[in-house]
């Protein structure tokens, strides 16, 4: 049973609930729910239920997120929890919170623990660590996605309300996706990422996993912010999220460029999204994808494996054996990397923006499938590379366009697994893909995470 911030806080507001009860209940849900591939590193129940009581001794209500359990993918620091981007090789103990941790806890959040993910941030897939493979949700047999795996489980589940994850590639979408939650990826810049283990320092994003768009902005209005700690950091407005804009135009692939890679079921969800867009009043608009799709090859093909390497450079020197093969074969790629093709890949991607600022003269946002389709486990292991590489089909460039992103869920396919889409527009309009995306989740009747109707 899930249950959202807006229910949390009315049972604290009722007196039906204490923080130290809600703690309980997650710890109950993590116990039921039985999948030891969730948590990498996971507090004493009794340390938390006892930080929350002294919470409660303090009476600080009005606190944003007063009580609320929260938990934070393990490539993002926590005093007192170790750090191990899902390797135990690289593992470190940091002595303070990353600057979007210490805001959370400022904020009243009560941090349950670390979360297991695609080794270094690497991968859409979660599939490539040693702590195990999170089961997903809806069917054993498929994969939960990454790379922020454990907190979006984490979430769909029932066991927080809200969790941390980071976004370079699609890591904070897809598996919200798998999990029928939401995955807001703000822009760039707007949460710092001092205290992150950098996947790409200049593209990457600390994201939001939630049950609900409201929660999200809930959770991202406490972690936005300018931080003298990240050089990349940047002021840029949150604004309050109104109602959807009147007459907004969404822009869709032209139809021979929608790819589901011969996935039918989730071909027919995306038209029936779109369908209930046009519902709710949008004007869809078809554009032309391949500059987003030419972009999105950049990311791995491209210069930006670099920025990869230098993270791990010393690690993959003295240790090559401790890095996840996969991830390994990926990453090592970084090291043959020259300036000039640097400089080659920083025109060509000059030129995308270009037509990306002309797609969007003619479009508020765009609305696309989150992942076009969803594939085993098994079928991961056995082709780890080209598989992960089609999940990232309508995720790897937003950051490299700078686009900020909202993932919801849009419907459940008629074999049970869930179905999303990701609006996406420039940096900047995350209360305005907010206002579009609570419109939408509220149309479509889902119920949240795992939770049965």
């Amino acid at each position: 049973m899930t249950e959202t911030v807006a229910e949390i806080r009315d049972a604290y507001r009722s007196g039906a609930a204490t923080p130290a009860d809600i703690v309980a209940r997650s710890y109950a849900r993590i116990r039921a729910h039985g999948d030891p591939a969730i948590f990498i590193s996971l507090r004493e129940e009794n340390d938390v239920v006892a930080e929350a009581q002294k919470l409660a001794q303090r009476g600080d209500k009005a606190l944003p997120l007063y009580g609320i359990p929260v938990t934070v993918k393990d490539n993002i620091d926590v005093a007192g929890l170790p750090t191990t981007a899902a390797c135990p090789a690289f593992l470190y103990r940091p002595q303070k919170d990353a600057t979007a941790v210490a805001r959370l806890r400022a904020a009243g959040a009560l941090i349950l623990g670390k979360t297991n993910l695609d080794q270094f941030a690497t991968g859409l897939v979660g599939t490539r660590t040693p702590y195990g493979i999170g089961r997903n949700l809806f069917d054993d047999k498929l994969i939960p996605g990454g790379s922020s795996t454990g907190s979006a489980l984490s979430v769909g589940a029932g066991i927080a309300p809200l969790a941390l994850g980071t976004d370079t590639a699609g890591s904070g979408r897809v598996p919200a996706a798998f999990a029928n939650i939401v995955g807001l990826k703000p822009s760039l810049g707007l949460v710092s990422t001092a205290g992150v283990v950098p996947a790409c320092r200049t593209l990457d994003c600390v994201s939001v996993f939630a049950l609900t768009v409201d929660d999200a902005v809930t959770m991202l209005k406490v972690v936005a912010g300018p931080d003298d700690a990240d050089p990349f950091s940047r002021n840029r407005p949150l604004h309050d999220v109104g109602p959807p804009p009147q007459r907004i135009k969404l822009g869709v692939p032209l139809a021979a460029q929608r790819l589901f890679f011969g996935d039918k079921l989730s071909a027919a969800a995306y038209d029936a999204a779109l369908k209930r867009w046009a519902e709710l009043s949008a004007t869809l608009v078809d554009i032309d994808m391949e500059p987003f799709y030419a972009t999105a090859k950049l990311l791995y093909e491209g210069p930006w494996v670099a920025e990869r390497y230098l993270t791990v450079k010393d690690l993959l020197a003295a240790s090559p054996d401790a890095i996840h093969p996969v991830t390994r074969q990926i990453i090592a790629a970084g090291e043959t990397v020259t300036a000039a093709d640097a400089f080659a890949a920083f025109y060509q991607l000059q030129q995308f923006r270009r037509a990306r600022d002309r797609s969007f003269a003619v479009i508020d946002a765009l609305v696309l499938p989150t992942a076009p389709t969803i594939y085993t486990v098994e079928d991961v292991l056995a082709d780890p590379v080209a598989l992960n590489s089609r999940l990232g089909t309508y995720t790897n460039f937003a950051n490299l366009l700078d686009l900020c992103g909202l993932a919801v869920p849009a419907s459940m396919r008629s074999d049970g697994i869930p179905f999303g889409v990701t609006l996406l527009a420039p940096g900047g309009e995350d209360a305005m893909l907010a206002s579009l995306g609570r419109q939408f989740h509220h149309s479509n009747g889902l119920p949240l995470g795992a939770r049965k109707q």
